[in-house]
């Protein structure tokens, strides 16, 4: 290789190191931010939505949602419709911060209330589940959290709010002529274990009366709301 040649290669590389060192850092730069914002998606939102937003979905709700419906075969693949769950497997944190997750949605939520030791909706119940329900403003999918009140033992409550959950889901069956109702209806039951209700959800749209406001009444309930999710 003769010598002009030599220096023309020579310079050409030298002109073309700073170039290529500008590209991998530009590309490990968009990696870098790439994980970061994957990180932050996951990552709990440090401000909560007010209850008006209705794309309120901060990393922890995602999470619970995602983890329901697996859970419940609502998602890859075919529906197969809601199985029992464990509450501890699908939502890892304290019952507090589980509820918290749902307060700015207090305007479209509801509490469906039933009588102690019972599954049974009644008209008020159904009115309220009904109105719920309907309201579904192009939201993606419907969690029903039932729940029971302490009295009674560990397993006949973890029944008794799986009937309150089959009760909601066998009546909308009935009254919504849905399709995609197995593909939009994520059940969860947490007898008295775990994320009880306490008065802060008095001031919610509820089934039950003025008077039924402690948090056994609360609890022998289903939390009923529509949550419009991206995962």
């Amino acid at each position: 290789m003769s010598a002009p040649i030599k220096i023309a290669l020579g310079t050409t590389l030298l002109l073309l190191a700073p170039a290529m060192a500008g590209v991998w850092i530009h590309q490990a730069d968009a990696r870098l931010r790439e994980q970061e914002a994957a990180v932050d998606d996951d990552a709990p939102a440090v401000a909560i939505a007010a209850a008006a937003d209705e794309n309120y979905c901060d990393g922890d709700l995602r999470r619970v949602l995602r983890r329901v419906l697996l859970s419940c075969g609502l998602v890859g693949g075919d529906a197969r419709g809601c199985q029992p769950v464990e509450a501890r497997e699908v939502a890892t944190m304290a019952g507090a911060d589980f509820n918290a997750l749902f307060m700015p949605l207090g305007e479209r939520a509801s509490i469906v209330q039933f009588e102690q030791n019972d599954a049974t909706l009644d008209n008020k119940d159904i009115e309220v589940l009904d109105a719920t329900f309907a309201d579904q403003r192009g939201a993606s999918y419907f969690f029903v959290v039932a729940r029971s009140s302490p009295e009674g033992s560990v397993e006949h409550n973890r029944t008794l709010s799986a009937s309150r959950a089959s009760s909601v889901m066998a009546h909308l069956r009935q009254r919504f002529d849905d399709p995609d109702l197995d593909r939009e209806v994520g059940l969860l039951w947490l007898g008295e274990e775990f994320a009880q209700l306490d008065a802060t959800f008095c001031g919610w749209n509820r089934s039950g009366g003025a008077e039924e406001c402690k948090p056994e009444h609360l609890n022998r309930s289903a939390f009923v709301a529509w949550i419009d999710c991206q995962l």
